[in-house]
């Protein structure tokens, strides 16, 4: 389920918790060391980097390395993303090689995404958004007649996931229309602003609706100036920003510094701003090497782990 995957008008109530959210383990479970790395097989580092990272995720590392998706008998499925990524994430972290191959990954990475081709330099955040998905596809198997707000109970969204608030509020008699979108990641324009924190202060400033973005008012009952304006309503476990660091039309590098705080409070762009600050550690991050998205090189750093 990607970011744009449902927009409603009402958070819906919940039919069935896939996975009871008092099982997921925020902190590390079992002592670990560095585990292995991965070798590059041919322009795979879109996949290594984003693989690495998600390994380093501890309540997705925690779940996978206990292998209760497989151990559980319930995957019945020709291609499962969870068993594939348990597998990997198991064999990193024991392995006592130096580095391994991501074989189990790239056998399936058309299946990941279609488009996706072996030798050619792709995208690691397209790459990440469609192995989250992915996973929460498996995780939905014989579930997919729930409701949206069911559907957000897997382990997979309720790491990952959370939802946008969209208010709109007419400039005429000052109704409001909200509607909730789920999300796995928050892409953030960097154009304008030389931090993260100053980027999602742009993200959730409203922005004017007129002329022939006018909006519909149903207590006016006629087209109108409004504002229109995103908050974070629920909030992940883990928060996966995206830095947009690509030109739309030119795919240029925007090679400017970008600060990140290694604590972030998302507390203010909540849609209720108050209320005790809401932390986010910095453990990993994805970065691109190269002055364009069709050359260079990704990598990626992770926190050191407990030992």
């Amino acid at each position: 389920m990607g970011n744009d995957s449902f927009i409603a008008k009402e958070m819906a109530p919940q039919q069935r918790i896939l996975f009871p959210p008092e099982k997921i383990r925020m902190d590390w479970q079992q002592r670990q060391r560095a585990g292995a790395g991965l070798h590059n097989l041919g322009n795979t580092c879109f996949v290594n980097s984003v693989l690495q990272c998600l390994t380093y995720t501890a309540p997705l590392a925690n779940y996978l390395l206990s292998r209760e998706h497989s151990q559980s008998l319930s995957c019945q499925q020709d291609f499962c993303m969870m068993c594939i990524m348990e597998a990997h994430v198991n064999e990193v972290l024991h392995s006592s090689d130096s580095a391994i191959q991501p074989s189990a990954v790239i056998n399936v990475l058309t299946r990941i995404g279609e488009d996706f081709q072996l030798g050619r330099q792709e995208d690691a955040h397209e790459f990440l958004r469609y192995t989250v998905d992915a996973m929460q596809t498996a995780c939905l198997s014989g579930s997919s007649e729930l409701g949206m707000s069911s559907q957000a109970t897997t382990i997979i969204h309720q790491t990952f996931g959370g939802f946008l608030r969209s208010r709109v509020t007419c400039l005429s008699c000052k109704a409001v229309s909200d509607s909730y979108e789920a999300f796995l990641d928050v892409p953030l324009d960097i154009k304008a602003a030389s931090s993260v924190t100053a980027a999602l202060e742009d993200f959730v400033r409203p922005e004017q609706l007129d002329g022939e973005n006018c909006f519909k008012c149903s207590k006016c009952d006629k087209m109108v100036a409004a504002s229109k304006g995103f908050t974070v309503h629920c909030a992940p476990k883990v928060l996966t920003v995206c830095l947009k660091k690509f030109e739309d039309c030119t795919g240029r590098k925007i090679s400017k510094v970008v600060e990140y705080p290694e604590y972030l409070d998302l507390q203010p762009y909540m849609s209720q701003t108050a209320g005790e600050v809401l932390l986010y550690s910095l453990y990993a991050v994805l970065v691109h090497r190269g002055d364009s998205c069709r050359a260079g090189h990704y990598l990626c750093y992770t926190k050191q782990l407990p030992s």
